[in-house]
């Protein structure tokens, strides 16, 4: 055996020293990451990429020479603190947002970045002073309607802008929460906004009012009309209907049924309708 292992030694640590290089040399770059295979600090080559021509698998480097950078393939998130932005209608707002991204150039990140994290780095400002642009040209009001997505839409717009140069796409750009800072002029918008619902319920109570004084007359002219039609059509039987409204109204007593006395002398011509035709 160890006649055996002096003869061939010299293949054993060829072998060896094969494997060594092999496992130095072989790199593996799995679905959810792209690589950037750097020498000298030059990018020579990428794998992976968002349409390139390589895929993930294994693949090969020189040692020591080459380095590969990792990066991922996957949606980023660049998380916003809350910050202070004046409105259009000189309102105070703490606006917290956050935007998705990926990386869609590795070998310009690389080069401008150097890592994710510092693209994040380099993004994170100009979301702020994007958002503060943005949300400054509209009022406080606006921002909880329908044109919250125009703006929006335009602050994903500019930031995808300035993201090309670091290698980035902006995907989407979203504001978690638009609140009153604490303190004053919190109290002093509510009051505004108390007083200004208070105005436009008086305003939709007048004009409730108005709407059924016209309801009201229209239901007049109309009764009007249909008790004259019926006075033409039958005078005898509108006199009689009438009469008995007259009755009915002047003999009771709603408070006290059964109280009370009205003296009439028979002939009296009130009493007309009681003496039959």
């Amino acid at each position: 055996m160890t006649n055996i292992l002096q003869t061939y030694r010299g293949t054993l640590i060829s072998i060896s020293a094969l494997i060594v290089v092999l496992l130095m040399s072989a790199f593996i770059v799995p679905e959810e990451e792209q690589a950037v295979v750097i020498r000298a600090g030059n990018p020579i080559g990428v794998v992976n990429t968002p349409g390139g021509k390589t895929t993930a698998g294994l693949y090969l480097r020189i040692p020591i020479a080459d380095r590969v950078a990792r990066i991922e393939k996957r949606l980023l998130d660049l998380e916003m603190t809350d910050e202070e932005v004046l409105s259009n209608d000189q309102q105070r707002l703490l606006v917290n947002a956050y935007a998705r991204f990926r990386i869609t150039n590795p070998v310009r990140m690389v080069q401008r970045a150097g890592t994710t994290e510092g693209v994040r780095v380099a993004l994170e400002p100009i979301l702020n002073s994007v958002l503060r642009q943005e949300l400054g040209r509209r009022t406080f009001q606006a921002m909880l309607t329908a044109e919250r997505g125009t703006a929006l839409a335009k602050v994903r717009e500019n930031l995808d802008r300035q993201a090309r140069q670091y290698g980035a796409e902006v995907i989407d750009v979203q504001i978690k929460r638009t609140d009153l800072p604490d303190g004053a002029p919190l109290q002093s918008a509510f009051q505004r906004m108390e007083t200004d619902r208070e105005r436009e319920a008086r305003t939709i109570r007048a004009q409730g009012a108005r709407d059924a004084r016209i309801i009201r007359a229209e239901a007049d002219a109309e009764s009007a009309r249909i008790y004259a039609n019926a006075f033409g059509k039958d005078p005898e039987f509108y006199d009689f209907y009438r009469a008995m409204q007259s009755y009915d109204t002047t003999f009771a007593n709603s408070e006290n049924p059964g109280s009370g006395s009205i003296l009439l002398s028979p002939d009296n011509e009130y009493l007309r309708q009681f003496k039959g035709r």
